[in-house]
């Protein structure tokens, strides 16, 4: 028998819980910059060196934080189903904890593109990016990161993933970020969505079962009961 799609639609509540700062956090490191400073194109433009420094802060973070329980078990998943992450988020805890199916829709802090060709994406080998930094084509390189203002180039592989999902499962987003926070209605009629996440968030037009939890609390509890049949709490 095929094993069922499972769709995991992750946000920073999961990487929150392994000490990494959103810009949402009352002490967050955005506080410190607008962001039309730091994580927009015309930042870039202004001050490409301060965004550079920006995003160095926030590669060190990355680089010092080890995933979490919700990570681990997500990652466990893959003995059951066929699963898919699609985060919003920008480390790779999801992949260090054993997922290998991830897509990132908001870009990777550890990986760098061509100022000249987007689709040129190099791996970085230590945690600074400066100014004069270039790619094979003798370009600046910049994050590969999707800034505000720009297009999201891999929504619709994302909203394809969804739309196969046989059982989706939303963990640690507010969903208030477009167009990520849309994909939850390319799901089929027939999927039964899983929220966790300890605050209330409300999805309009679709019946959805939500776990009042953290992310490290939620998740194995609801993976229990997709596994074992196990009723919630």
């Amino acid at each position: 028998m095929e094993r069922k799609h499972l769709v995991v639609l992750s946000g920073a509540g999961v990487s929150a819980e392994s000490g990494l700062r959103t810009f949402r956090d009352s002490d967050g490191l955005w506080e410190e910059y607008r962001i039309e400073e730091v994580a927009t194109p015309g930042a870039w433009a202004r001050d490409p060196g301060l965004v550079l420094h920006f995003y160095d802060l926030r590669r060190a973070q990355v680089l010092h934080a080890q995933p979490n329980a919700a990570h681990a078990v997500l990652a466990d998943l893959e003995a059951h189903f066929r699963v898919d992450v699609v985060t919003q988020n920008i480390d790779d805890l999801h992949e260090r904890a054993g997922s290998t199916r991830v897509l990132h829709l908001h870009g990777e802090i550890l990986k760098a593109r061509s100022t000249a060709d987007p689709t040129l994406v190099v791996q970085l080998n230590g945690p600074s990016l400066r100014p004069g930094d270039h790619c094979p084509l003798g370009s600046q390189l910049r994050p590969h990161i999707v800034w505000f203002g720009e297009e999201v180039p891999l929504m619709p592989l994302a909203v394809s993933l969804v739309h196969q999902a046989d059982v989706l499962i939303v963990v640690g987003t507010s969903l208030q970020v477009y167009p990520a926070a849309g994909l939850v209605h390319a799901a089929p009629a027939h999927c039964p969505i899983y929220l966790v996440d300890p605050a209330p968030v409300r999805i309009e037009g679709r019946r959805v079962t939500h776990i009042m939890r953290s992310a490290s609390e939620g998740i194995p509890l609801l993976a229990e009961h997709l596994v074992t049949g196990k009723p919630l709490p």
